[in-house]
Protein backbone atom coordinates (compact mmCIF):
# COMPACT_ATOMS: atom_id res chain seq x y z
CA UNK A 1 0.00 0.00 0.00
CA UNK A 2 3.06 2.23 -0.15
CA UNK A 3 1.89 3.55 -3.52
CA UNK A 4 -1.10 5.20 -1.81
CA UNK A 5 1.10 7.58 0.23
CA UNK A 6 0.40 11.21 -0.53
CA UNK A 7 -2.77 10.43 -2.47
CA UNK A 8 -6.37 11.11 -1.40
CA UNK A 9 -6.62 7.40 -0.53
CA UNK A 10 -3.85 7.66 2.09
CA UNK A 11 -5.92 7.22 5.25
CA UNK A 12 -2.98 8.12 7.50
CA UNK A 13 -2.29 11.32 5.58
CA UNK A 14 -5.24 12.98 7.31
CA UNK A 15 -3.96 12.56 10.87
CA UNK A 16 -2.94 15.68 12.77
CA UNK A 17 0.64 14.43 12.91
CA UNK A 18 0.89 14.09 9.11
CA UNK A 19 -0.75 17.48 8.55
CA UNK A 20 1.77 18.99 10.98
CA UNK A 21 4.64 17.35 9.08
CA UNK A 22 3.43 18.77 5.75
CA UNK A 23 3.02 22.21 7.33
CA UNK A 24 6.57 22.03 8.70
CA UNK A 25 7.93 21.22 5.24
CA UNK A 26 6.13 24.24 3.78
CA UNK A 27 7.40 26.44 6.63
CA UNK A 28 10.98 25.22 6.13
CA UNK A 29 10.82 26.00 2.40
CA UNK A 30 9.31 29.42 3.08
CA UNK A 31 12.00 30.30 5.63
CA UNK A 32 14.86 29.45 3.31
CA UNK A 33 13.37 31.07 0.24
CA UNK A 34 13.22 34.29 2.21
CA UNK A 35 16.67 33.95 3.75
CA UNK A 36 18.58 32.62 0.73
CA UNK A 37 19.49 36.08 -0.54
CA UNK A 38 20.89 37.15 2.85
CA UNK A 39 23.49 34.43 3.37
CA UNK A 40 26.80 35.81 4.61
CA UNK A 41 29.47 34.85 7.10
CA UNK A 42 27.84 36.75 9.98
CA UNK A 43 24.68 34.66 9.94
CA UNK A 44 25.94 31.38 8.47
CA UNK A 45 26.02 29.56 11.82
CA UNK A 46 22.46 30.60 12.59
CA UNK A 47 21.28 29.47 9.14
CA UNK A 48 22.95 26.11 9.60
CA UNK A 49 21.25 25.70 12.98
CA UNK A 50 17.92 26.63 11.39
CA UNK A 51 18.51 24.10 8.60
CA UNK A 52 19.23 21.33 11.10
CA UNK A 53 16.29 22.15 13.36
CA UNK A 54 13.85 19.70 11.69
CA UNK A 55 16.12 16.84 12.75
CA UNK A 56 15.14 17.53 16.37
CA UNK A 57 11.46 16.80 15.67
CA UNK A 58 11.41 13.09 16.43
CA UNK A 59 9.15 10.54 18.02
CA UNK A 60 5.46 9.77 17.81
CA UNK A 61 2.34 11.31 19.30
CA UNK A 62 2.90 13.51 22.36
CA UNK A 63 6.69 13.16 22.16
CA UNK A 64 6.72 14.49 18.61
CA UNK A 65 4.31 17.30 19.55
CA UNK A 66 6.57 18.40 22.40
CA UNK A 67 9.65 18.26 20.15
CA UNK A 68 7.80 20.30 17.51
CA UNK A 69 6.83 22.88 20.12
CA UNK A 70 10.45 23.19 21.28
CA UNK A 71 11.68 23.42 17.68
CA UNK A 72 9.18 26.21 16.91
CA UNK A 73 10.37 28.17 19.93
CA UNK A 74 14.00 27.75 18.87
CA UNK A 75 13.08 28.67 15.27
CA UNK A 76 11.59 31.94 16.50
CA UNK A 77 14.76 32.69 18.47
CA UNK A 78 17.01 31.96 15.49
CA UNK A 79 14.93 34.05 13.10
CA UNK A 80 14.95 36.92 15.59
CA UNK A 81 18.75 36.72 15.87
CA UNK A 82 19.09 36.67 12.07
CA UNK A 83 16.82 39.69 11.65
CA UNK A 84 18.58 41.60 14.45
CA UNK A 85 21.92 40.81 12.84
CA UNK A 86 20.67 42.09 9.47
CA UNK A 87 19.38 45.29 11.08
CA UNK A 88 22.76 45.89 12.70
CA UNK A 89 24.54 45.41 9.38
CA UNK A 90 22.22 47.82 7.57
CA UNK A 91 22.69 50.40 10.34
CA UNK A 92 26.47 50.06 10.08
CA UNK A 93 26.37 50.77 6.35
Amino acid sequence: LKSLRGTPLDMYGYTSERRMERALIAQYEYDFKGLARDVHSANLDMLIELALLPLSIRGFGPVKQENEKNAQARRAEILEMIHNNEAKQHAAE
